[in-house]
């Protein structure tokens, strides 16, 4: 059934994972669609098919890289999402509704406000968890989330084509949990953007200083906090 084309409820899935991994993961769900596209192991359908260019892959790459990097680092990985919110959330909206392109109009307009919700999710999940992760002292847990999304957006683009009925079961789950951890960490994401507006004020930021003294202590010693 692959090589026809996908059918509708592959259509579907993929345009919410797509919509929810571009909240996550936006650079790596270009490259990996392109990559699949390039190589023709999944017919895309033709609103994606651009993705494949050998120059948009190049530049999704060398996003996907930097990306890479910079979500594993404490603070730079916060100001990172905060950035993006502006960019992943539409994008979103544009590559669900690519899915469905001219030939499902009316489906097209609905994964594009779905897709956008998804991705919108997706991105305060993110967000708000990694915000509340940082408050920890240590960088592995940090590290460790940002290794979980990493692995989760080609898990689930794979997922929603090979088994599209599996995907949408786990993806509601995954929905909920989203709500849940938005609401457990929201305080977290508010303290954030107070901060990055007072660095941007030219105000003394608090929260740099014990960082610095907590890294300058020797192993063994006590904080100076």
């Amino acid at each position: 059934a692959m090589n026809t084309g996908l059918d509708m409820p592959q259509l579907i899935a993929l345009a919410a994972a797509i919509g929810w991994a571009s909240g996550v993961r936006l650079y790596l769900v270009g490259l990996l669609t392109g990559i699949v596209g390039y190589f023709g192991w999944v017919p895309l359908p033709s609103g994606l098919q651009l993705l494949a260019h050998p120059v948009v892959i190049a530049a999704s790459g060398f996003m996907v890289f930097i990306e890479f990097f910079a979500d594993k680092i404490p603070g730079l990985d916060s100001l990172w999402d905060v950035v993006h919110t502006a960019i992943r959330i539409p994008a979103g909206a544009a590559l669900a509704a690519s899915v469905f392109g001219a030939d499902h109009g009316v489906m097209a307009i609905v994964a594009a406000l779905l897709g956008g919700g998804f991705a919108a999710t997706a991105h305060a999940a993110k967000a708000t968890t990694r915000a509340a992760i940082n408050t920890s002292p240590e960088p592995f847990s940090n590290v460790g989330a940002s290794l979980v999304e990493d692995s989760m957006v080609p898990a689930g683009l794979w997922l929603a084509v090979a088994h599209p009925v599996v995907f949408l079961v786990l993806f509601v789950l995954v929905l909920v949990l989203s709500v849940w951890l938005i609401r457990k960490s929201w305080r977290f994401l508010k303290a954030l953007f107070a901060r990055v507006a007072r660095i941007f004020s030219g105000r003394p930021d608090p929260g740099v200083v014990p960082a610095f003294q907590l890294k300058k202590n020797p192993p063994g010693d006590t904080p100076n906090v």
